[in-house]
């Protein structure tokens, strides 16, 4: 029977032990399906061992069913790329720094808002700085 020893962090089984890294998490995430799925502990049980919620539990059971072990690995959140300054946005942003080097972000970001961008006086002071197009 297999058993997680958290304060050594191992995986401890009938013929030995696995040492798991506490910092990996995908490991640690497979090791709790290993053992809520392959022992009498349960889902419950080995959710409590590894410091995850049962429901947690069941979502990375999902996940692992679905995609594997590429599933137990943490992704980046929060926005994959800048939706709001775009290269459209920067080149017009750039072109109107050129053509009026005393307008201010806001006045920019004014112009570009009448034009239907969606875009911020401090995305266009940030756009601005990147380029050293600063007075």
């Amino acid at each position: 029977m297999f058993r997680y020893d958290k304060q050594k962090s191992l995986l401890r089984g009938p013929r030995g032990c696995l040492p798991i890294p506490p910092e990996d998490v995908a490991s640690r995430k497979f090791a709790m399906l290993v053992l809520g799925e392959c022992t009498d502990a349960g889902p419950t049980q080995a959710a409590k061992n590894f410091g995850f919620s049962r429901a947690r539990y069941y979502q990375l059971r999902e996940a692992f069913l679905r995609h594997g072990t590429a599933a137990m690995v943490n992704k980046k959140s929060g926005p994959k790329g800048s939706f709001r300054r775009t290269p459209e946005v920067t080149k017009r942003v750039i072109r109107a720094r050129f053509l009026d080097p005393e307008a201010s972000p806001e006045v920019i970001a004014s112009k570009l808002r009448q034009d239907g961008y969606v875009i911020s006086s401090r995305s266009v002071e940030r756009i601005i700085s990147d380029f050293g197009l600063q007075k």
